[in-house]
């Protein structure tokens, strides 16, 4: 289900910028219209969907109009052209007051620079946009008082905001957004400002606020890893235009431009790609009916020394290896429950290849994959984990 719709978007900053979509439309870049205008085109017809609880990240260098974009979903900046749709109703048809309405129980953001009031205490910081609201004292104290733990900040309530780290003034503007309770949170570079280490502890810490919060977060950044990191899809950004859309894998396995397989080249594929993306289905005998005859048949037709086994439900029970079935077929036994071997690493479907390496390497058969209700999706195999890191992007097996 989608919150926001964006369809057809246009930002041009400008004297009469209704003179830039003829030239638009002729196919000028963005530098040639500039000078023949003077106009600059901040956003370029973008269109998008951000589904309910999900983290869409808009990735772009400096200048691409990612922070353009972001502001145009809660009309900080009025778009030129195109429409913006939040739950069913176009914010480029809203009044002001209903345009601060959503701004303040629909959308709330947090800034680069925290846009924190400094002769205010972290508590009052954070129960701000509660105040403007008009939200009753004691109602405001005890929402924001479970923002401020929520984001590790208990302790704090009292201090003024310039006492604090640029980790912990974000984490107020964090909790300041939290605490209003909207169901939209924009984030435009939140965490660029701060030191590398306490930008990665703030990535996890969002990670695990949004696993319990579930909110819909639009996230503005520069940095490809961090977009990969947090984002479930991303919109990659250059002159005004999305170049592509898609997950994480997506943006690495299939990128849709030379621009962008410019800049996904050196990144750590095994931190992105997942067991999904690389399994396979696998030969498997199921334990409720098959027995040590019916294991070797489908050894013997698929040139294979293992098998794995099934229940009734197609859960994953472990494995049996060709000389047991062998021994259990000559002793005239009919089930397998005696030689299925149940120790064994197995991944989910959203584990990251980097994750299984060290299995991989130790082990001589392929890796499990197991969804979260038990359910065998399929395996890992060496060879494909060797060829997702390929630089080709490759991923099937050699």
């Amino acid at each position: 289900m989608s919150v926001i719709q964006v369809k057809n978007l246009f930002k041009v900053f400008g004297r009469n910028p209704s003179r830039v979509f003829p030239l638009i439309e002729k196919g000028m870049n963005k530098e040639e219209i500039l000078a023949k205008t003077g106009c600059t085109i901040g956003v370029n017809d973008a269109s998008f969907e951000v589904q309910k609880g999900e983290t869409f990240v808009i990735m772009g260098l400096s200048g691409s109009g990612k922070s353009t974009l972001v502001r145009c979903l809660n009309r900080l900046i009025s778009p030129t052209r195109g429409s913006v749709i939040v739950d069913d109703k176009d914010i480029m048809d809203l009044d002001q007051k209903n345009l601060n309405k959503l701004r303040s129980q629909k959308m709330s953001m947090v800034f680069q620079h925290f846009g924190l009031l400094p002769h205010k205490n972290v508590l009052n910081n954070v129960a701000f946009g509660l105040e403007i609201r008009g939200v009753e004292k004691n109602k405001r104290y005890e929402l924001a008082e479970k923002a401020v733990k929520l984001v590790g900040l208990t302790g704090y309530e009292d201090s003024k905001t310039a006492e604090l780290s640029g980790g912990m003034q974000q984490r107020v503007g964090l909790a300041r957004a939290l605490a209003a309770d909207t169901d939209i949170i924009l984030m435009d570079e939140a965490f660029s400002a701060l030191d590398p280490l306490i930008r990665t502890n703030m990535q996890d810490e969002l990670l695990e606020l949004q696993a319990k919060m579930h909110k819909t977060i639009v996230f503005i950044t520069h940095d490809l890893d961090e977009a990969l990191k947090l984002g479930d899809r991303i919109a990659i950004m250059k002159d005004g235009f999305i170049e592509q859309i898609g997950t994480p894998e997506d943006i690495l396995i299939a990128p849709a431009s030379q621009y962008i397989r410019d800049f996904v080249e050196n990144v750590d594929r095994s931190k992105v790609i997942t067991a999904k993306t690389v399994m396979r289905k696998p030969e498997v005998i199921a334990s409720h009916k098959d027995g040590p005859a019916q294991a070797l048949r489908q050894m013997e037709r698929s040139g294979l020394s293992t098998l794995f086994v099934v229940n009734e439900n197609r859960e994953f029970i472990g494995h049996v290896k060709i000389d047991d079935a062998i021994r259990l077929s000559k002793e005239n036994k009919k089930k397998l429950d005696e030689i299925i071997i149940k120790d064994a690493y197995t991944s989910t479907p959203d584990t990251a290849i980097a994750e299984m390496i060290p299995a991989a390497s130790e082990t001589a058969l392929p890796i499990p994959v197991i969804s979260e209700d038990g359910h065998f999706e399929g395996i890992v195999t060496r060879a494909s984990i060797l060829a997702a890191m390929s630089s080709e992007g490759d991923n099937n097996e050699s």
